[in-house]
């Protein structure tokens, strides 16, 4: 087993994850290597979840008793917690969602509904990429199929990057929206942004960043991307469930047309027609995600006092050397860069003939979570012509024992299939 360099302090962070304490499978140590799907949360995260049931809990915006109030300087604090993690110019840029895939859902549905110079139609086009994951295609796909819009995707090269060589082709004056995931989840590719932001703005087309697997691993800075919308999760970044957040330019949002009606999201009610709220208010219909905010608010607090940059740093060491590690096992075929550089923390492989589906259930048996699919990205594994594959995905409590003890259980595959 190798040391990282020591940027952050594992086993201290370590203690904050209750979960990282169990035991699986009659006494095997639980070993996870699932974060792409979903981090593990501190305490901290857990007793703020647990003290605003407790003591605050209330609709917010709507009252004037001592709950009301309170909870909803709790849940707009959320907002302002968000918009200072991610740079954001205004707070009233960030939207509440429930998951990134309504954030993406809300962007595709507004510009179906948007007036010129923003709609989409028959006349326009859509690009997106071969690599996305689901939430990022199926809205856009279903956007074409409602307007007539052509849909294009750039494709990938054989170490799994986009292929930009034909840019200028796929990016065309027809292109209303250009949508790209800033990091792979099944490939790991960190994708250039600048290049891609760059031909867009010179042809006027709006530019979206899935930032998933970005924001709970890097610093995110939406005024340095450049882009018009950047959506992510909450619950990959050390947050509940039931949380998401859209980020958009302001101009934008006070332009485009909301996606879901019903109450706090209106200014005016009568028979005959409605007025809108300002946004973010105007995109946010209903009763919100009230304490999954606060819970994400508490992660960004979180993760805010290890630092995003250290972070990075630790799983760029540990990626690295679970490259040089997973290189050492016969028969293993890594899906997408083989480089520790410009990728994120998610490795994708297929170990010779051995279906994924029972790598990750021998695996399973010895106590090490990892996924097994296609990872919500099925273009991609038909891209490479292989069925699945076998993801193992680090974080900021992963340690350099945990890609020791995969590279073993691995070995013991490997046996077992003969």
């Amino acid at each position: 087993m190798t040391q990282l360099p020591g940027l952050l302090d594992v086993e201290a962070i370590r203690k904050d994850f209750p979960v990282l304490d169990r035991q699986v499978h009659d006494g095997q140590k639980l070993v996870y290597l699932d974060n792409a799907a979903t981090s593990q949360k501190p305490r901290q995260v857990l007793d703020a979840l647990n003290e605003y049931y407790e003591r605050y809990n209330a609709n917010v915006h709507r009252g004037v008793h001592v709950l009301a109030e309170e909870a909803t300087a709790l849940y707009e604090g959320a907002r302002d917690k968000v918009a200072s993690f991610i740079n954001a110019p205004s707070r009233d840029e960030v939207i509440f969602t429930k998951n990134a895939s309504e954030s993406l859902n809300l962007v595709a549905n507004m510009l179906g509904w948007a007036d010129e110079p923003y709609r989409v139609d028959h006349e326009t086009e859509i690009v997106i990429t071969e690599m996305e994951h689901h939430s990022n295609i199926v809205p856009w796909q279903l956007l074409a199929q409602r307007t007539g819009a052509k849909l294009k995707w750039f494709g990938l090269t054989d170490d799994g990057r986009l292929d930009l060589s034909n840019i200028d082709e796929i990016i065309t004056e027809k292109t209303k929206i250009v949508s790209f995931v800033l990091v792979s989840n099944i490939l790991g590719t960190v994708n250039p942004v600048e290049a891609i932001v760059r031909r867009a703005q010179e042809v006027g087309a709006l530019v979206c960043v899935d930032a998933s697997q970005a924001a709970p691993h890097m610093p995110l800075d939406v005024q340095s991307l450049q882009a018009d919308f950047v959506a992510f999760t909450g619950h990959k970044m050390c947050g509940p469930t039931g949380i998401g957040v859209l980020w958009g330019r302001q101009e934008l949002l006070e332009d485009l047309p909301p996606f879901l009606g019903g109450g706090e999201m209106i200014e005016t009610v009568s028979m005959h027609s409605s007025t809108y709220a300002p946004a973010p208010h105007k995109f946010e219909a209903g009763t919100p995600p009230i304490a999954q905010a606060v819970g994400l608010g508490a992660a960004i607090d979180y993760l805010s006092s290890l630092g995003m940059d250290k972070i990075l740093a630790h799983e760029h060491a540990l990626t690295e050397y679970a490259v040089q590690r997973l290189a050492e096992v016969p028969d293993l075929r890594i899906i997408g860069p083989t480089t520790a550089e410009d990728r994120g923390a998610a490795i994708s492989f297929t170990l010779g003939d051995i279906h994924p589906h029972d790598v990750g259930q021998v695996l399973d048996e010895q106590g090490i979570a990892v996924r097994v699919g296609h990872h919500c990205a099925r273009p991609v594994c038909l891209r490479y012509g292989i069925p699945a594959t076998t993801r193992a995905s680090f974080y900021l409590y992963s340690t350099p024992a945990e890609i020791d003890a995969l590279v073993d259980g691995l070995e013991h595959v490997r046996n077992f299939f003969g």
